[in-house]
């Protein structure tokens, strides 16, 4: 089970009140944010959960940043002016980019060339000041062999980049390939690879503990057993980590290698001694295609234009002499400020960041991140010296701790039970006199899917007929959702029709040509519901259509009986549906389920809900390909690149194995590489149009709601007018940290 397998799961530990107390109440140059657990990890370039990177991102500063919409902003030295939500807002940073492609004769891309040009007057929070050297050595950390953190920086078609990253892995990447049995002892001993793995097996099952303990799912004093269970494994009270392992290994029937990529929770933490690099051949002494210019420039040139490129020259600028060593460093001479390979010296500072952001990191201690302002901030000194970031293990107290003055800013999860709590506080409103409530819509959507390789008629996955029975399922799941989301979250969501989250630039527009409801027309194109129609007369007109699906999947029909008594061959008279819903229906798609399966049942089908305690259950069918019909969320990228979830590489657990839906689509496939291949906005949309069309057209995925996130803030304590205006998923009060004034 991988860590986001307990993410539909919600067990809290209960706060201990003294954990606030004196967290800043009261003080006038401090104020405090809840926040949920902090693992520690506050790299630039090895944090990984969202709130380890914001620790991060208060302590550094990037080279490019982006605006409220998520798009990139190339003119940071001078600013752009662009308009959100009827508003102006100047966007700076500090660095500009210029995107050159060039082309042959036949107006083909040559190659893509990216200008990056620092301000001239960035210093560090020690004051050292900062030049495209530290941009150079942060560069060449992401893109070492050894690397393995979370960005994907090295993935470009820069020039030189697969030369210089090859004839060198890290030696645990290589024992972890060679496996346990491995008699090859070329490059280590055999003693080092009986040692690895006695290490690995404790820290591999630590990380799982780790992450049970760090989301409140078990208490640190639980038994491994009691932890192991909450992760869906049964395993003797007396059981080590060691002994774990290696009864996880023997329920993937030995294959070590297909339990870890299966059970990771992304914790493990190796000792760097195996992280180390070895030579296994040649390799180039640099990326030929970065380039120096002088003291602020560089150039990077790719080989071919990628759309996603853009979003990685964000590049942190993290300082060369803190997390490498200026003694290691000769550009000339292809030394980068650490020894290639060896990236111990950054991997030491992880829990201590350093950079040229807006706050310097004081400490993490008992919970709490603090910071102080840091005088040398190129965009001025901050208007709050301090800040604490302060962790809360319950939802409710993100409110409560606003009221009683021990917080000043929070995220809680938006409940029927928060609501209340922020309405109490303010006598009836959502912003009032104690509490002032932000809502941008989350970055992510709900959805319920189909899979294709389960769900079909004969064995074709993408013949009409096949189509027709998915049709016929979506059509009814369709119809309810309006009801069902605004029983389950009322104003805090909102219903959508595509398969894609709303806060992105190519999400379609009601106002869009071509747009329509999701599953509104029948078998022969027709729509299936009129503007005067009530509810109950579109669940009647979806039970209809759904029928006209069925009978032209191939479904045999009783006139007499108003009833289908037979399934094609390949097909079923009932599928399964696995919502996570903590086996008590708390989800915001169970009652769609509930009512598809009352509508199917009148028409002779079935549809088998399960609703499992242990959300593992989804997850594990998930990873083996054996569920029919799911309920689950995606979250979103600042790129609405789709690759990763529909394309035919990705499906079958191959790949990212992220196409759930196994959809397998040649035209769908080509369409997505085309748009990555595009720098022109609207063409790329209406591609993307041209891909959600073909996904519904499949009736894999039925998209069902676009939530929203809130942020609380104390109105007493804060001068709301200094915090960002226009929120958004992109856009949030941490980026206009550094302006937040205390009343």
């Amino acid at each position: 089970m991988k860590g986001k397998k307990l993410l539909a799961v919600v067990l809290v530990l209960c706060l201990i009140v003294g954990t606030l107390a004196g967290c800043g109440k009261g003080s006038k140059d401090t104020f405090v944010v809840g926040y949920d657990h902090f693992s520690g990890k506050f790299s630039p370039f090895f944090a990984t959960t969202a709130y380890d990177q914001d620790v991060a991102s208060m302590t550094q500063v990037s080279l490019l940043g982006y605006d409220r919409e998520g798009a990139m902003v190339l003119n940071g030295i001078e600013g752009e002016t662009r308009s959100y939500n009827g508003t102006d807002y100047l966007y700076t940073g500090i660095a500009d980019c210029t995107i050159t492609q060039n082309l042959d004769e036949a107006g083909n891309v040559t190659s893509v060339v990216y200008d990056l040009k620092m301000r001239d007057d960035i210093k560090f929070s020690d004051g050292t000041p900062a030049t495209i050297d530290d941009a150079i050595f942060s560069l060449y950390v992401l893109c070492d062999p050894t690397y393995d953190g979370s960005s994907t920086f090295y993935a470009l078609p820069i020039v030189g980049m697969n030369e210089y990253r090859s004839g060198m892995d890290s030696l645990a990447n290589m024992l972890l390939a060679a496996g346990m049995d491995n008699t090859d002892f070329t490059y280590w001993t055999e003693e080092d690879q009986a040692t690895f793995w006695a290490e690995y097996k404790e820290v591999f099952v630590q990380g799982i503990i780790d992450y049970l303990v760090s989301k409140g799912y078990n208490a640190a004093d639980d038994s491994i057993a009691a932890k192991m269970k909450n992760w869906g494994f049964e395993v003797p009270e007396t059981a080590t980590n060691t002994e774990v392992f290696d009864l996880m290994v023997e329920a993937y029937g030995g294959d070590a290698a297909a339990m870890m990529k299966a059970e990771t929770s992304g914790m493990e933490s190796i000792d760097d001694k195996w992280t180390v690099g070895i030579e296994t051949g040649e390799s180039a002494p640099n990326i030929a295609g970065v380039q120096k210019v002088n003291d602020y420039e560089m150039t990077i040139t790719m080989t071919e234009f990628s759309a996603k490129a853009i979003y990685e020259m964000g590049i942190t600028v993290a300082p060369l002499h803190y997390y490498g060593s200026t003694e290691l460093y000769d550009y000339d001479n292809n030394q980068f400020g650490f020894v290639k390979g060896d990236l111990s010296s950054v991997k030491a500072k992880t829990g201590a960041p350093l950079g040229a952001g807006p706050y310097k990191f004081v400490s993490y201690e008992n919970g709490v991140v603090s910071f102080e302002a840091n005088e040398n901030y190129w965009d001025g000194v901050p208007k709050t010296k301090y800040v604490k970031f302060q962790e809360i293990t319950q939802n409710a107290d993100k409110v409560s701790g606003i009221v009683s003055g021990t917080l000043d800013i929070s995220d809680p999860s938006v409940t029927a039970s928060i609501v209340d709590a922020i309405k109490e506080a303010n006598k009836g409103e959502m912003t009032g006199k104690v509490i002032t409530y932000k809502a941008v819509d989350n970055n992510g959507y709900g959805y319920i899917g189909i899979n294709a390789e389960n769900v079909k008629v004969g064995n074709t996955i993408d013949s009409y007929e096949s189509k027709c029975l998915r049709k016929a399922l979506a059509t009814l799941l369709a119809v309810y959702r309006n009801t069902v989301i605004n029983s389950y979250y009322g104003e805090r969501a909102t219903v959508i029709q595509y398969p894609i989250s709303n806060t992105s630039w190519a999400a379609p527009r009601p106002n869009d040509e071509g747009y329509q409801l999701a599953f509104s027309v029948d078998v022969d194109g027709n729509p299936i519901y009129t503007d005067d129609m009530t509810e109950e007369q579109k669940y009647d007109a979806a039970l209809q259509a759904a029928i006209g699906f069925l009978k032209a999947a191939g479904y045999t029909w009783d006139e007499a009986e108003g009833k289908f008594t037979a399934a094609p061959e390949g097909a079923r008279m009932a599928y399964e549906a696995i919502i996570p819903a903590d086996g008590i229906g708390d989800h915001p798609a169970y009652g769609i389920l509930t009512n598809t399966k009352n509508a199917l049942q009148s028409i002779g089908l079935d549809l088998d809900i399960n609703d499992p305690a242990d959300s593992n259950v989804l997850w594990d069918k998930l990873d083996a390909n054996t569920q029919d019909i799911w309920a689950a969320a995606w979250g979103s990228a600042l790129d609405p690149d789709m690759t990763q979830v529909y394309h035919s590489s990705n499906a079958d657990g191959k790949g990212t194995t992220s196409n759930h839906y196994n959809i397998k689509d040649a035209t769908l496939d080509q369409y997505m590489a085309d748009a990555l291949k595009s720098d022109n906005t609207a063409y790329r949309k209406s591609i993307y149009k041209e891909c959600l069309e073909i996904i519904i057209d499949w009736a894999v995925e039925i998209p069902t709601y676009q939530r929203q996130n809130c942020f609380v803030f104390s109105t007493e304590r804060i001068n709301i007018d200094s915090l960002p205006q226009d929120m958004t998923p992109y856009w949030t009060w941490i980026n206009g940290v550094d302006k937040i004034e205390l009343k």
